[in-house]
């Protein structure tokens, strides 16, 4: 597996970890900010959502990014999706050496229903992470509303962003 690709993962996740390190339970938890009233942590837990489906599903072949846990715990418990983000960078970093040279059934619901589509182990992962970074921004969004500053260098921006584009960071 690619180096790079497990790299990049790692330190997206260490940024969700600072991140947790810099708000406090209430923050985490505030669920004030609409229109969606969803909280930080329910962001959090959603992108580790995405995580373990592919981890749960990979021995089986059989990835269904529907079938996720949903453990409320990791929503309203900073310490335990801190926990739970070592976890899952401690299994990417095993899949450094593995063999990715086959096709993987992963399933998702595209709005009309479930589809099922193949990927390489490479490309879950990079989507995973495209999606957690999609999440960070919408994280950015409550936090600025709550008036609190993100200070993570390129928290919730795509990679492919340009710099002079890249406020507040």
């Amino acid at each position: 597996m690619k180096h790079l690709l497990i790299s990049s993962i790692h330190k997206n996740l260490d940024n969700a970890i600072a991140l947790l390190g810099s708000l406090d339970s209430t923050t985490y938890q505030d669920s004030s900010i609409g229109p969606y009233y969803s909280s930080v942590g329910s962001h959090i837990r959603h992108t580790l959502d995405f995580f373990d489906c592919i981890i749960n599903g990979l021995d089986a072949n059989d990835i269904d990014l529907t079938a996720r846990k949903r453990d409320e715990i990791l929503s309203t418990n900073k310490d335990s999706a801190i926990a739970r983000i070592q976890e899952i960078q401690e299994t990417l970093l095993s899949y450094k050496e593995s063999n990715t040279d086959y096709l993987l059934n992963v399933t998702d619901n595209m709005g009309q229903g479930k589809v099922t589509v193949n990927y390489t182990l490479e490309s879950v992962l990079c989507h995973a992470n495209s999606h957690a970074i999609h999440h960070y921004a919408i994280i950015g969004y409550i936090l600025h509303q709550l008036e609190l500053e993100v200070k993570i260098p390129g928290f919730g921006y795509n990679p492919t962003s340009p710099v002079n584009k890249r406020e507040g960071i």
